[in-house]
């Protein structure tokens, strides 16, 4: 079952139930894809439609940032838990390495990727990581080609929003793969290029408040939170 928050219909499911709809996409023919949208990504489907349209058609949307969590509760109509991105990959990849399921990184500057295969591998004894391209790329097909030549079950798509979701939706029967997931900046993390906030911050729902304070520059993105809260109370109101 789908929950509508403010024009995105999200699947409610909890880390778990996720992991195992992604298992079952992995045995299924085509190509399937998952997005992650957070509060930013919400607001710029609202005004971009192909962006809304492969969002609406995608096979697993999953709620990444915890603003669409308490948008949901104002709604009255709450999800689950919230389920991010990074913390989806890394489960998805601990499975993965139990039943061989090969996976390519596609995404970041040159060599992000190279280190983040290198850093998975170490912590995840047996997962396939059977191929990497950067995300500055200019031509479609030298990386179609890549990941079908790999092989590649799952493929982790970190382009940045819209383009990772557009580029899933155009490529990914093309390139073989089973599954597609956009996943934004999620190779830095995994290159050790940038850090996740600590645990208790994780727990509390301020991951923004901790890469707010790391990155202060972020403060304009950041100010969008409050006004998509902000709309989630007048669509109450509304009756929406």
């Amino acid at each position: 079952m789908r929950v509508d928050v403010l024009g995105v219909a999200f699947d409610n499911v909890t880390m778990d139930e996720a992991l195992n709809r992604a298992e079952v996409l992995l045995e299924q023919e085509g190509a399937h894809l998952v997005v992650t949208p957070n509060p930013e990504i919400v607001q710029r489907a609202n005004k971009d439609a192909e962006l809304a349209k492969i969002i609406g058609r995608a096979d697993l949307v999953i709620p990444d940032g915890v603003g669409v969590i308490y948008a949901a509760k104002i709604l009255g109509r709450p999800l689950k838990e919230r389920v991010p991105g990074v913390d989806f990959g890394t489960g998805l990849m601990k499975r993965m390495a139990k039943t061989g399921k090969r996976l390519f990184l596609l995404g970041a500057a040159p060599g992000v990727a190279e280190q983040a295969a290198v850093n998975l591998r170490a912590a995840y004894p047996g997962l396939a990581v059977c191929g990497t391209h950067d995300g500055y790329f200019q031509e479609d097909g030298p990386v179609i080609d890549a990941i079908r030549e790999a092989r590649a079950d799952v493929v982790f798509v970190c382009l940045g929003v819209p383009k990772q979701e557009k580029w899933m939706a155009a490529h990914g029967e093309a390139a073989g793969a089973k599954l597609y997931i956009g996943m934004g900046g999620a190779l830095d993390v995994f290159a050790g290029k940038v850090a996740r906030a600590p645990e208790k911050f994780q727990k509390l729902g301020l991951e923004w408040l901790y890469r707010l304070m790391k990155e202060p520059s972020r403060i304009g993105r950041m100010s969008k939170l409050p006004l998509f809260l902000v709309s989630a109370v007048g669509a109450r109101i509304r009756g929406k």
